[in-house]
C-alpha cells in the first residue's frame, strides 16, 4: 500500500491543477493536493451561467467549465483549495463508493480543522453541502464549498476554504446557486490564521482521516518575490538588459541551503570526464557551426559532449540562444531574445541528415516573449526533420509554454516520439532553482502530454540541497501523472553566479534511485552521476518501449 501523499503546491492555475488531478485520477495512489488559484469562476455539471453576475474579463477572472457536481463557485488568492484524489471504499469496502458518506467525510475534515484553528461553531446546514459557521442560527454563513466527482472508487475535486480572501468576489456570482445565504472567511470571523497554519491544520486532519498507510508530505516554497525572476521577466524595458546574476542568497536562505561546496574544489573520481575530441567530434562541430546552429551540449557545458558527439548524437537548441528565464543552475544567456529565424527548421533538418542521425533531440530556450512560448518552432523542426529523413525518431525537450493548452497542443500534434519536459528539482527547491517555472505546472505539462498519447519524459538534478527522500517524492509525483522515462543526474555548478553544489551524490545512491523509480511503475530510469536529460536518449526510449510497464496512452 502507498502512503497518502500531501502536496502544498502554492498558487496554481485551475487548468494546471485539473490536468494533474485527471492524470492522478486515472492511476492508483492517494493524493491530497493543497493550493491557491488565481481568480477563477468554476461551473459544475449543473452550473447555470446566469449565476455569474459580471463580465469575467472585466474583473480579471477566468471561467472554467468543470466535471464536478454543483453550480458556480469562486476560487482566488487567500482561499485554500483541497483536492483529494483517492480510492474511496464503498459501504462494504468495495464496489461503488458511497458519495454521500464521502462528501460528509470531506466536510468533517474541514470542520475539525477549523475547530483546531479556533473556530468551533462550524457544521452542516440541511440540504446545503459545504461547511457553515453558526449553521443553527438565523445567520448561517458558508465558509467552505464542497464539490466532488466520484467515478466508482476514485475521487476528484474537493473543497474550497475561505481563509483571508476578498469576499467581494462572492458578490459577483450567486455562490453555489444559493442566493439567500451569506459567505464568510476565517479572517471575517476574527481568526487571523496564516495560510501556512491552515495548511498544517488541514494536513494533520487529513493524515488522521486518510493516512492509515502513512503520510508523505512535500511543500513548495511559500513566497516568490519579483527580484527572484530574471530581469526580462521583471519587465525591465523593451531593449536588451544587462546580463547579471539573479539574486540567489535570499532564496537559498528560505530553502535552508548553505553555501555548499567550493567551485574550485576537487571533484570525486566518478565525476571526472576524459577529454576525447576525436575526428567524429570535430566533424560534427563543423557540421553544426557551418549551419549556424546552437547545441545545448555547448551552451549548457554538458560533461557528456565528447561521448555523445563522438557517437554521432547531438541535442539541437532552437528559438535562439537567449532565455527569458534565469534558472539558478543554467549557463544559458538570460537577456532579452532576438527575433526568430524562420530558416532554422530546415537547417536543423539538413544537419540531422548530414550527421547521419537516427535519433534527434530538439530543445529550446524559454521564450516567454512569444505568445505560444516557442511551441510553433518545435512543431516546425519536427515536421522538417521528418520530411527530410522520415526514419529519424525525434525527441523534444520543451519549456512549459506558460501552461497554455493551445500552445502545448501545437507541439503534441506534431507527434514527437518522446515529449520531454524537465521538473528539474524537488518541490521545496523550485523557487530557488527555477523561480519562473512551477512544480505543479511541470506535472500538468507531462499529464497533458500523456493524455495526448505521447511517450513522456522528465529529469531531476540532484546535489542542489535536496534529500534522498525528496527525490523519491518527486519520482512518485512524476509516476502519478504517467511519466514514462525519468533521468536523474548530478548537478555541476557552471559559475560562481550559479547555485553551489550542496553534495556529491555517490554512484550507489543513483542505483537506489533507479530501483525505487522502477518500483513506482516508471517504465525506464536513467540514473548516474553523469546522466543528463538527453544522455543516452535513444537507449532510454528503446528500453521504455520494451518495459513491461509500457508507455502508450493512459494506464
Amino acid at each position: 500500500m502507498s502512503p497518502l501523499r500531501i502536496r502544498w503546491l502554492g498558487r496554481v492555475s485551475y487548468r494546471d491543477a485539473h490536468a494533474c488531478q485527471q492524470a492522478m485520477f486515472e492511476r492508483s495512489g492517494d493524493y491530497l493536493l493543497l493550493l491557491e488559484h488565481p481568480h477563477v469562476f468554476t461551473l459544475g455539471l449543473r452550473g447555470d451561467e446566469a449565476n455569474i453576475l459580471v463580465d469575467p474579463v472585466e474583473v480579471g477572472a477566468e471561467v472554467a467549465y468543470t466535471d464536478r457536481g454543483g453550480d458556480v463557485t469562486y476560487h482566488g488568492p487567500g482561499q485554500l483549495v483541497g483536492y483529494p484524489i483517492m480510492t474511496v471504499a464503498g459501504k462494504r469496502g468495495g464496489g461503488m463508493a458511497d458519495t454521500v458518506a464521502y462528501v460528509r467525510s470531506v466536510e468533517q475534515l474541514v470542520i475539525d480543522a477549523l475547530g483546531d484553528l479556533g473556530l468551533p461553531n462550524c457544521g452542516r446546514l440541511d440540504d446545503y453541502p459545504g461547511v457553515w459557521v453558526d449553521p443553527d442560527s438565523d445567520n448561517p454563513r458558508k465558509i467552505a464549498a464542497i464539490g466532488v466527482r466520484l467515478s466508482r472508487t476514485r475521487s476528484m475535486h474537493g473543497f474550497a476554504l475561505n481563509v483571508d480572501c476578498d469576499l467581494d468576489w462572492f458578490d459577483r456570482i450567486v455562490p453555489c446557486g444559493i442566493p439567500d445565504k451569506a459567505v464568510t472567511s476565517l479572517a471575517a470571523e476574527g481568526q487571523r490564521a496564516t495560510m501556512r497554519e491552515v495548511v498544517d491544520a488541514v494536513a494533520a486532519r487529513a493524515a488522521d482521516r486518510w493516512g492509515a498507510e502513512g503520510v508523505d508530505r512535500a511543500d513548495v516554497a511559500w513566497r516568490q518575490r519579483p527580484e527572484d525572476l530574471s530581469p526580462f521577466s521583471r519587465g525591465m524595458g523593451p531593449g536588451d538588459v544587462p546580463g547579471r546574476p539573479v539574486r540567489l542568497q535570499s532564496r537559498m536562505d528560505e530553502a535552508g541551503l548553505s553555501e555548499g561546496l567550493a567551485i574550485n574544489g576537487r571533484k570525486p573520481q566518478w565525476m571526472r570526464v576524459p577529454l576525447r575530441t576525436g575526428p567524429e567530434f570535430r566533424r560534427l562541430r563543423s557540421v553544426l557551426h557551418s549551419r549556424n546552429l546552437v547545441t545545448v551540449c555547448e551552451e549548457a557545458g554538458c560533461p557528456n559532449i565528447y561521448e555523445c558527439w563522438n557517437e554521432g548524437t547531438a541535442t539541437f537548441m532552437i528559438n535562439g540562444e537567449r532565455c527569458t528565464r534565469a534558472c539558478g543552475f543554467c549557463l544559458v544567456d538570460t537577456r532579452k531574445p532576438g527575433p526568430l529565424d524562420h530558416a532554422e527548421p530546415e537547417r536543423v533538418a539538413d544537419a540531422v541528415e548530414a550527421m547521419g542521425l537516427d535519433y534527434a533531440v530538439i530543445t529550446a530556450v524559454a521564450r516567454d516573449d512569444l505568445a505560444d512560448g516557442g511551441a510553433a518552432g518545435f512543431a516546425a523542426v519536427v515536421d522538417a526533420v521528418r520530411a527530410r529523413t522520415p526514419g529519424v525518431r525525434v525527441e523534444v525537450l520543451i519549456p512549459d509554454c506558460k501552461g497554455d493548452p493551445d500552445a502545448l497542443a501545437v507541439v503534441f500534434n506534431a507527434r514527437p516520439d518522446v515529449l520531454n519536459h524537465n521538473i528539474e528539482t524537488v518541490a521545496r527547491l523550485q523557487r530557488v532553482v527555477r523561480p519562473s517555472a512551477g512544480y505543479a505546472r511541470s506535472l500538468a505539462v507531462l499529464a497533458r502530454a500523456k493524455a495526448a498519447g505521447l511517450t513522456t519524459k522528465s529529469s531531476i538534478i540532484v546535489g542542489l540541497g535536496e534529500t534522498d527522500e525528496e527525490v523519491v517524492q518527486t519520482m512518485a509525483d512524476l509516476a502519478a501523472v504517467g511519466t514514462d522515462i525519468v533521468t536523474v543526474g548530478q548537478y555541476l555548478r557552471p559559475t560562481t553566479h550559479h547555485l553551489p553544489v550542496a553534495r556529491w551524490v555517490p554512484p550507489d545512491q543513483f542505483e537506489e534511485f533507479r530501483a525505487v523509480g522502477q518500483s513506482l511503475g516508471i517504465a525506464h530510469i536513467e540514473a548516474s552521476p553523469l546522466t543528463r536529460s538527453s544522455h543516452h536518449a535513444q537507449h532510454a526510449h528503446a528500453q521504455a518501449l520494451a518495459s513491461p510497464a509500457g508507455v502508450a496512452g493512459v494506464g
